[in-house]
C-alpha cells in the first residue's frame, strides 16, 4: 500500500495518506478539516535527477574508490 501526498482544496493543508491502488482522491479525507476535497501532489521524495556528480548512483562513494560510479 503506497503513501501519497495530498493537499486539501478546502484548508490548504498538505498531508500523507496510505492508499489502496483503486482509491479515488474524492475518498481521501483531510485530517485537519475533515473535508473530502483533496488533490494528489508530486512528492519531493519521488522526484529525482539523473546522472552527474551527486546523483543517486555512487553518490556515497569516495571519488578515489576504484569501481565507484562517480570517479576513480
Amino acid at each position: 500500500m503506497p503513501i501519497y501526498e495530498y493537499v486539501c482544496n478546502q484548508c490548504g493543508r498538505k498531508f500523507e495518506q496510505l492508499v489502496w491502488s483503486g482509491t479515488a482522491a474524492e475518498e481521501i479525507t483531510c485530517p485537519s478539516c475533515g473535508e473530502r476535497n483533496a488533490r494528489k501532489v508530486m512528492s519531493t521524495f519521488g522526484v529525482g535527477r539523473s546522472g552527474g556528480a551527486g546523483g543517486a548512483i555512487g553518490a556515497s562513494c569516495p571519488a578515489a574508490t576504484p569501481g565507484c560510479g562517480t570517479g576513480g
